[in-house]
């Protein structure tokens, strides 16, 4: 069996600035605090926080959305779920944030949708106010 998660964030940055930071490895590896490594193409492959996550990109739209075949290492091999991120403006320079993950497995769900909010939407506002331009 397994869970869906749904976020909505609202950053302080530009579309363009928060698809950056979710898609270029060494902005990714500033604001996660660990190792990134992630092919910009379709049908690239990625891993982020050193080997814990891996997938492959599925679709990219910079600066609107991301869509991603995504597993943890922890769950049992051949499990991956689809990530989505949708990104649009939102008034003031900011960008709404709209996210999914869809075939979570039941017993980590609630791992991973604290995860979400504590390891990738806390840090990536920090990291985006900190590195905002002037």
């Amino acid at each position: 069996m397994t869970k869906e998660i749904r976020h909505r964030v609202t950053v302080r940055a530009t579309p363009a600035r928060v698809y950056a930071a979710l898609m270029d490895e060494k902005k990714h590896t500033q604001f996660t605090g660990e190792r990134a490594r992630i092919d910009r193409r379709v049908g690239g492959t990625f891993t982020c926080y050193g080997t814990y996550i891996n997938g492959i990109t599925l679709e990219l739209q910079p600066g609107k959305h991301i869509v991603q075949a995504w597993r943890s290492r922890n769950w049992p091999k051949g499990t991956y779920s689809i990530v989505a991120f949708k990104l649009s403006k939102a008034a003031g320079g900011r960008t709404t944030l709209r996210f999914t993950q869809v075939g979570v497995p039941a017993n980590d769900y609630l791992d991973k949708n604290k995860g979400w909010r504590t390891h990738y939407w806390e840090p990536l506002k920090r990291y985006l106010a900190a590195t905002a331009s002037p």
